[in-house]
């Protein structure tokens, strides 16, 4: 798969690499759909893997083999890389209650994610580049690091100058977005009000065979 460093500096800093590959293929890789469109072509090709013989590739995989597409699944879905998600996993491990619950909620509470499920961005890419370029304010603060946790009460925002563009003021005057319980939205002003809960998602990942991957 191909990864790129964003610059020099921003690698000395720790900043994650971002895939740069074809995002169609990479759903089909993992047959789950990472980005965050519908289409009947799309929902056909998911369970075709990439490649000539993509048809012919029905192998049955070993328990290894099924926690590993699980861990895969995350990771493209949220844009995260193998440092990131192990940090991740260790700081839910050490948390008490269900592991896979607060695993969950580590990964919706990104705010690049937080962008995305308030309905600023269409996607999570697009939302990951609202953060970084320095678009996203919470408690009106400028923050541009899409992995920060976002806290309850806390309150997310759009820059002046993001909202004239026509795409995004698009975006927000749609009607159509029907907030997840633990958030609210007023306008171009949203909120984390609790935290995310299993219950309020339709989580497509088995969350027990990732923990079982890292507990090896």
């Amino acid at each position: 798969m191909k990864f790129v460093v964003l610059d020099y500096y921003r690698a000395k800093r720790g900043y994650m690499a971002r895939y740069t590959g074809p995002k169609h293929r990479l759903a089909r890789r993992e047959g789950i759909n990472i980005l965050d469109k519908n289409s009947a072509s799309l929902k056909r090709r998911l369970n075709i893997p990439p490649g000539e013989h993509g048809r012919k590739r029905h192998r049955r995989l070993s328990d290894y083999g099924l926690q590993l597409r699980e861990k895969q699944k995350v990771k493209a879905t949220y844009g995260i890389l193998e440092k990131q998600f192990k940090r991740l996993i260790n700081s839910a491990s050490l948390k008490k209650g269900d592991t896979g619950e607060i695993l969950m909620s580590l990964l919706e509470t990104r705010l690049d994610n937080i962008v995305y499920r308030l309905g600023f961005a269409k996607t999570r890419a697009m939302a990951r580049q609202l953060v970084s370029h320095r678009h996203v304010f919470v408690n009106g603060k400028k923050v541009n690091i899409p992995s920060y946790t976002v806290k309850i009460d806390d309150v997310i925002s759009l820059s002046s100058k993001i909202k004239e563009s026509t795409n995004v003021l698009k975006i927000l005057e749609e009607k159509n977005n029907e907030m997840l319980p633990f958030l609210e939205r007023k306008g171009d002003i949203g909120k984390l009000v609790k935290s995310p809960k299993k219950e309020d998602l339709q989580v497509p990942f088995n969350l027990q065979l990732i923990i079982e991957y890292y507990s090896r």
